[in-house]
């Protein structure tokens, strides 16, 4: 018999057109409450923020221009063993919050990006990829002021990047960067620019930790600038 991708989580916020590229070929336009799958692709369109819960109560909030794929994922409360999250950041930025998976298997959770991939440890964090400029006889226009390459901030916990390069641990307050798959991830003293502010409706109901080490209000987003 032929079963159904398993549901990974729903559309809770949305404040623009976001696509899904299904695992079949076929395409559709989401709205709050949608459901996603595995094999799923997302992508925000220009001016959207989406976020997305998924069944163990982690979230992922896209930014604008992102394409991001549920390469896997797999939550049962009884079945610790067969945990599963793989998702796939092909452009673009998100927010992503731990969820139960995330602290009771962290070791199952990875982000791969073109140039890292990115494990937890119990964590919120926001990671930009920003692809190589294109050579091109016409000028191209510059989309903000970040260099070619995988941006993160640590807001609270831990990150590690992992490369061809090596593996380099963030903890929270920390940006890091790296450019390409075969340079490890170098520690960055001050936002380079990396920016992710959604309306307030995204705002995550617990007190952040910012790069000046302060605490941010629950009824605050997360800013990072």
């Amino acid at each position: 018999m032929a079963w159904a991708a398993q549901v990974a989580g729903t559309i809770v916020n949305l404040s623009g057109p976001l696509m899904v590229k299904k695992a079949d070929g076929s395409v559709k336009v989401l709205g709050v409450k949608s459901e996603v799958e595995q094999g799923d692709t997302l992508v925000s369109e220009k001016n959207t923020y989406a976020q997305i819960r998924f069944i163990d109560n982690s979230e992922i909030t896209l930014r604008p221009g992102t394409t991001f794929k549920i390469e896997a994922f797999a939550y049962e409360t009884g079945k610790p063993e067969a945990d599963s999250a793989s998702f796939s950041l092909l452009q673009g930025g998100l927010r992503s919050l731990t969820g139960l998976l995330g602290k009771r298997n962290k070791e199952k959770f990875q982000l791969k990006t073109p140039t890292a991939t990115i494990g937890i440890r119990g964590t919120t964090f926001v990671a930009q990829y920003v692809p190589p400029l294109t050579r091109s006889p016409v000028p191209q226009p510059v989309a903000n002021s970040l260099s070619p390459g995988l941006h993160v901030f640590v807001i609270d916990g831990a990150i590690m990047l992992n490369n061809a390069g090596g593996s380099t641990n963030f903890s929270a307050g920390q940006f890091g960067f790296t450019p390409n798959m075969q340079t490890p991830a170098l520690s960055v003293p001050s936002n380079p620019g990396l920016k992710f502010t959604p309306p307030p409706m995204f705002s995550i109901p617990t007190v952040l930790t910012t790069a000046t080490g302060l605490a941010k209000p629950q009824t605050v987003d997360c800013e990072v600038r």
